[in-house]
């Protein structure tokens, strides 16, 4: 490899970690994964964009010492091979180099390891609580209570190609038309008839849920997360949210949503055979809707109240969810 080669090759290394470094890419957007999106979620929390912020401190310390080891790879090579060096050296020990390569690490570690725990610290230190939910993993769905409102159970199951194609033509009519199919040729059948439905529904396929729940904007939300059957995992990327719902086990997380809108996250633990199909649906609101929204769940009125919430996205939401319905 000669030098104009070795200068490429870091070059173009180097345009890469540069990319993958990059916290918030054109494609980023608030509450849901992107088509082709390479980057994180953009964040809504106070301790989302701290841990992001933490990301990429990280990756660049990582692109640094990445390039430096390559460019002494390339001068090493370069400088020292048969032809340039016939005669090496026979010396085994170098104390400056000794010292240095024990002492720089030490540095490196203490300026990863300082605002790593700052953000342990955050992560763990919970504020008193304007709002607590208890997120109970099934086998497979959530259900998610409110103690303070009269242990209110909101019940969460994925909406399903079948689910928005009976929604629209009615059971009769998807006996008649997939009654006879089965297995891969029911799913493609269904997946393509129902885009066009997906098309005008205002969340994301195999994210959206069948009762999406709510929260106050700016408000300290307490989330305790156990499972009744097997372990699943409480996570939402775009609040850097994520627990471990055990049975027989109580663990906790908490977040402060800072913007409105629809939030989705995931199973994050492989639990099953439906483990990719409990979606968490969270929607963020002012304190007027929330408030409107429980009395409507209280009275059983679960349309209205997704209705409720899928009228008060902001524009910004309600155009991720036209753009992404058929993509997943």
């Amino acid at each position: 490899m000669d030098l104009t080669r070795a200068g490429r090759f870091v070059a173009a290394t180097a345009a890469g970690l540069f990319l993958v470094g990059g916290t918030v890419a054109a494609h980023a957007t608030v509450g849901a994964p992107v088509d082709g999106q390479m980057t994180l979620q953009a964040p809504v929390t106070p301790i989302a964009e701290f841990a992001q912020w933490f990301y990429s401190y990280v990756t660049y310390i990582i692109i640094a010492i990445t390039l430096f080891v390559l460019g002494l790879m390339g001068y090493v090579i370069v400088r020292f091979n048969e032809k340039a060096n016939p005669e090496p050296s026979k010396f085994t020990h170098n104390t400056t180099v000794e010292v240095l390569w024990t002492v720089i690490p030490i540095f490196i570690l203490i300026a990863i390891g300082i605002p790593s725990f700052r953000l342990l610290f955050q992560q763990y230190e919970y504020p008193k609580p304007d709002v607590v939910i208890k997120s109970v993993g099934n086998a497979w769905y959530w259900d998610h209570v409110y103690p303070d409102e009269d242990e209110l159970t909101v019940t969460q199951y994925m909406v399903t190609d079948e689910d928005l194609l009976k929604a629209n033509i009615g059971d009769e009519r998807y006996d008649e038309a997939y009654g006879e199919l089965e297995g891969l040729e029911l799913h493609r059948a269904t997946f393509r008839d129902a885009a066009q439905y997906w098309a005008k529904y205002p969340a994301q396929r195999q994210l959206a849920t069948d009762n999406p729940i709510a929260v106050p904007v700016n408000k300290n939300v307490h989330v305790l997360v156990t499972s009744n059957d097997v372990i699943h995992g409480w996570a939402i990327p775009a609040f850097a949210s994520r627990t471990q719902a055990v049975p027989g086990r109580t663990t906790a997380t908490w977040f402060r949503a800072t913007k409105k809108g629809a939030f989705y996250g995931q199973c994050a633990v492989l639990c099953g055979t439906r483990h990719a199909f409990m979606p968490i649906e969270i929607h963020v609101v002012d304190e007027p809707v929330y408030q409107q929204w429980l009395g409507l769940v209280k009275d059983d009125k679960y349309d209205e109240a997704k209705k409720l919430l899928y009228d008060s996205l902001p524009e910004g939401s309600k155009q991720v969810a036209m753009q992404n319905k058929t993509n997943n």
